[in-house]
């Protein structure tokens, strides 16, 4: 059974930093297209912040380009969303997301709040 299985959330200032990770059991993310959204209240749609395709390749949501940085290491089948200079507006749940064969993947997500 597919798991995927973030941490790294927390509450940060203004100006802080984030490291979320996301552990895959039973799916590689090297060889699907992986992404991390985020959902500001329960009522928001989710957001796509930050994507990597199979061969590495990047994509960013305008909001946060220059400020996140998502990446992976595969020998430990891990999914990383580097977030720095993080801003009220960043505040909300974190979602670690995969697909495969046209199937979505999600995990329970992780909460960032980003506050003075």
């Amino acid at each position: 059974q597919v798991q995927l299985v973030e941490s790294g959330g927390g509450t940060v200032r203004p100006g802080g930093s984030l490291r979320l990770s996301c552990v895959g059991s039973m799916i590689t993310f090297n060889l699907n297209t992986a992404s991390w959204y985020r959902q500001q209240t329960p009522e928001s749609e989710r957001e796509l912040v930050a994507r990597i395709r199979s061969g590495g390749g990047t994509r960013y949501a305008d909001s946060v380009k220059g400020r996140f940085t998502i990446s992976r290491d595969d020998a430990k089948n891990i999914l990383y969303l580097e977030m720095n200079n993080l801003k009220a507006d960043d505040t909300a749940v974190y979602y670690c997301h995969i697909i495969r064969n046209y199937v979505n993947y999600w995990g329970q997500g992780t909460q960032v709040t980003v506050s003075s």
